[in-house]
């Protein structure tokens, strides 16, 4: 099964809270507090801090009981199992929080960028540009790999905290330790609603222990190391921010600087303690801060996005874990996309003045930014505690790592704290909030999601390994050459086993094919009145693949299914299948379409005359596009075992069709004799069909697996094939290769260029060193 590794220790889960705390907030937020409350600041952080620490325990509690990735929404969901549009709420409210936060951190950093690193002759880019290129670089960063992005992260944390540690030390040495004090203590100002209003503000800066707790399943020994490194983060980043507080009071810089300073105060004021050295020292350090906490919650946020996959609240390729870096690719893409949507529309289109805001009366900017990030993030932590006492009277009997002193008392507190926090956020970011979640709401509400994967097939016959394969499965699976097999009727299973078996011979690896037996139920039809059918046809299938005595190891299971191309998809990547071998469906091409777009691996579909003695002669096309040129190592690899190969070039009436065989015999150089046929026929279909029946042996053809634009536009050759060799009873191999996105876009535009080639080129012209094929 394709899975993720844990690698993060707790030295890497510490990095993750302390760096997402470490962030925008500490560097923006520290000017604007101590401008409006002076020494005040330090409560309003601490504030902040206790009421962090009331849900962060609670997150403890959760983590040391579920140990995956997805954080409050896991918790929810274990807890409130029989309510969806709750828990959804609460995957799509984080989702929102964590990508908000990361767009706050990203247009913070950028507005650094303008005021103290960008070059005044590159003033004329928008605002918001820097943030949005350094959110697609750390969607890419995390898409190759959490292992990657987990060292990145106790790096960048180290650099920012010395940062830190150098600015406090600056301001004492600046004002000496006696006048720093003193300082600090004769300068609290504000009264009980603006410390709050503070607290709201700075709330988002100490949101990193969910951060831990979302990134769990990643995590060595989470029941001990989450809680541990939740309790030290917070702790640790209290005491520094407390400390950049009274550095902040002792400032060189006049107040009405600071307020007018805004978001980039700090470094105005480390050049007051420390000169142009220590504002670069700051500005490094700020930069560093917001990038760590954006790596980190961009790690959050996708994994509580693969997890509402994999729950059916989201699209299920949100679930998908890419095969090479183990990462969920899909999830991080959207996480990556929402942030740099969010950083466009509050920084870009709506920014705090001018701008499309000012035209229409709309302007949001980043105070709304953090209103809004910190909103879709205290709705949810509400409902955690909540939870967390449901959980209690529910699940009195299961072990928890870690328990909540005081339930209910302390939970109840932290659901009122939240609510308090709320209530003086900025009014124009709840709005926003609001608005969005009550339309994600909408949304879902008209969807209805998608049913969870255990609704969707069931294991009727556990999967049976032959006798070899149970001295392999011990062994990596990178050492095996993995073939699925779907067989709807059992009567087709030898031909189609021994047909996989000899496409996996040619492979380097240990074969093994992997036998499905998939049994449909109908809608509104109860699983267990098919399940004794699906038993019978599986042990059928068990005992003709027994008695065949195949030279090649293999497994049996049984599955019933209310979506065959969902069984098959999913078994292939729980499988790690390295190619599907299956027929062309009879009735329902639907089946077809869908496992060759979504396949992880190579798909060959074969039709209802191919048997294992075809592939000693094997036909195939010039072809010329990336769909032909992935099958031709295995031509070639069948070539060198003695299959007769034949290279039909066909020339026909369509325009832009034409090929030449050149690059399919580079391909071929491993094969001592190729005969090459030159033909010419009403389509390339009726010409490789036709010349085929005549040399004998299978036919092997390519099929983009985004056929919809060829179809569309030239037509659909590996169609046209499959049906015109049916009515002469030519057997076919129709190949789709699994195909990465920038393939894809190759695919889409060779038509294009195939076509343009064949219509501006020079008429009869011939591939150098080409023989005469007469």
């Amino acid at each position: 099964m394709v899975q993720h590794t844990r690698t993060l220790d707790f030295k890497i889960a510490f990095a993750i809270g302390l760096g997402t705390m470490i962030a925008a907030g500490i560097f923006s937020l520290s000017g604007t507090a101590v401008a409006a409350i002076g020494s005040s600041a330090v409560i309003a952080f601490v504030i902040a801090a206790a009421i962090a620490g009331v849900t962060a325990a609670a997150y403890s509690e959760f983590a040391s009981i579920y140990s995956e990735n997805g954080g409050g929404y896991l918790f929810c969901s274990q807890t409130f199992e029989d309510r969806d549009l709750l828990t959804y709420s609460i995957g799509m409210s984080l989702f929102l929080g964590y990508t908000g936060t990361t767009a706050f951190y990203l247009a913070t950093m950028d507005e650094w960028f303008f005021r103290f690193v960008l070059p005044e002759w590159l003033h004329f880019l928008p605002h918001g540009t820097t943030g949005v290129v350094t959110a697609l670089l750390l969607g890419v960063l995390n898409a190759r790999g959490t292992e990657e992005s987990g060292g990145f992260q106790l790096i960048v944390t180290g650099a920012k905290v010395a940062v830190l540690i150098a600015f406090i030390a600056g301001a004492f040495a600046f004002r000496g330790p006696g006048t720093a004090v003193t300082q600090f203590a004769t300068s609290f100002g504000g009264d009980a609603i603006s410390i709050l209003a503070i607290s709201a503000l700075a709330f988002i800066t100490f949101f990193g222990f969910s951060a831990i707790a979302a990134s769990a399943g990643e995590i060595i020994e989470p029941q001990k190391t989450v809680p541990r490194a939740i309790a030290a983060s917070i702790v640790t980043v209290t005491v520094l921010y407390a400390l950049v507080i009274v550095a902040m009071v002792n400032s060189p810089v006049p107040p009405e600087i600071i307020a007018q300073e805004g978001e980039t105060a700090m470094g105005r004021v480390a050049a007051g303690f420390l000169g142009s050295i220590g504002e670069s020292l700051i500005v490094a350090g700020a930069i560093f801060s917001m990038v760590s906490a954006s790596n980190a919650s961009i790690l959050a946020a996708s994994s509580i996005g693969s997890l509402m996959g994999r729950q059916g609240q989201a699209p299920r390729r949100f679930s998908r874990i890419h095969r090479e870096y183990g990462t969920p690719f899909w999830s991080v893409g959207t996480a990556t996309a929402t942030i740099m949507v969010l950083i466009v529309v509050f920084i870009g289109v709506f920014p705090t003045e001018g701008g499309l805001g000012a035209a229409i009366g709309l302007n949001l900017g980043l105070t709304a930014l953090t209103g809004f990030a910190t909103l879709n993030l205290l709705l949810p932590l509400a409902v955690v505690n909540i939870a967390l006492i449901y959980s209690r009277r529910k699940f009195p009997d299961i072990k928890r790592g870690f328990r909540v002193p005081g339930v209910p008392v302390v939970p109840v507190i932290g659901v009122l704290a939240n609510l308090g926090l709320i209530y003086n956020l900025p009014d124009r970011g709840v709005i926003t909030g609001l608005v969005l979640t009550g339309t994600l709401v909408v949304a879902y509400l008209a969807w209805g999601g998608k049913p969870d994967t255990e609704e969707m097939f069931q294991e009727v016959v556990p999967e049976t390994p032959s006798e070899g394969a149970v001295a392999e499965s011990a062994a990596e699976a990178s050492d095996q050459f993995r073939v699925l097999v779907p067989i709807a009727r059992p009567d087709r299973t030898l031909r189609y086993v021994k047909l996989a078996a000899a496409l996996a011979n040619v492979s380097d690896k240990e074969a093994i094919i992997h036998v499905l037996n998939v049994t449909q139920i109908p809608d509104q039809t109860p699983w267990e009145t098919v399940v004794d059918t699906a038993s019978k046809r599986t042990e059928i299938i068990q005992e003709q693949v027994d008695d065949a005595g195949l030279d090649v190891d293999y497994t049996v299971e049984g599955h019933t299914c209310r979506d065959i191309a969902f069984d098959i998809l999913q078994t292939a990547r729980d499988d790690e299948a390295d190619l599907i071998l299956m027929g062309y469906p009879e009735r329902h091409q639907e089946v077809t379409e869908a496992v060759e777009r979504e396949a992880p691996c190579d798909v060959f579909f074969a039709d209802q005359t191919v048997d294992e003695s075809d592939l000693d002669v094997i036909n195939i096309g010039a072809g010329g596009g990336p769909h032909h040129q992935a099958v031709l190592p295995l031509v070639n690899a069948l070539g060198q075992r003695g299959s007769a190969l034949h290279l039909i070039n066909v020339s026909s009436g369509e325009v832009g069709t034409d090929e030449t065989p050149g690059m399919t015999l580079d391909a071929l150089e491993g094969v001592e004799t190729t005969q090459v046929h030159n033909v010419r026929a009403s389509s390339v279909a009726d010409g490789l069909v036709e010349t085929t029946a005549e040399n004998g042996g299978v036919l092997v053809i390519g099929a983009s697996r985004d056929r919809w634009l060829r179809q569309a536009i030239f037509g659909n050759t590996p169609d046209e094939v499959v049906a015109l060799a049916a009515e002469r009873d030519v057997p076919v191999l129709v190949y789709a290769s699994q195909t990465p996105l920038s393939d894809r876009l190759t695919e889409l535009l060779f038509p294009v260029a195939r076509y343009l080639r064949k219509r501006f080129s020079r008429k009869g012209s011939k591939r150098g060193g080409s023989p005469d094929w007469g």
